[in-house]
């Protein structure tokens, strides 16, 4: 058995692909606009991992307000450096709605409210202000 994708509808697909893309650091992988079906498939991964993909799926014609999508749980993905991440993040106007307190985790929600964890590569970073006291936003 191989892991393929992980799906996750989304309703603004340019929101969706400037969060994955623009400020998470995914890229496109493939995309796959599907005429007969009136919808789009795009497949993103981190780069240099395209085994690691995720599929945005975008009906065209829908205009139902999509759920938070919880009952997958959420997409993770390991960085380099969690307060570096989180920064750029926020720079780009991304709530942090998990701060990285810890040096290890912290949460983000896309423009369909799906939750992306972020963990520390390796041990956990020394706790750094501003994010050592950075309080919740919302829930993740």
């Amino acid at each position: 058995m191989k892991y393929l994708h992980t799906m996750i509808r989304v309703s603004d697909l340019d929101a969706t692909l400037d969060f994955f893309c623009n400020k998470l650091g995914l890229e496109n992988v493939g995309r796959f606009d599907i005429e007969e079906g009136r919808f789009t498939l795009v497949f993103l991964a981190p780069p240099g991992q395209p085994d690691a993909q995720i599929e945005l799926t975008h009906n065209w014609d829908g205009d139902e307000v999509l759920g938070e999508g919880r009952n997958f749980g959420h997409l993770a993905y390991e960085v380099d450096n969690i307060y570096e991440t989180c920064q750029k993040l926020s720079d780009a106007g991304v709530v942090i709605n998990r701060p990285p307190r810890d040096g290890k985790m912290a949460f983000v929600r896309s423009p369909d409210n799906v939750s992306i964890e972020l963990l520390q590569k390796g041990a956990p970073l020394e706790a750094l202000e501003p994010w050592a006291s950075a309080e919740n936003i919302g829930h993740w």
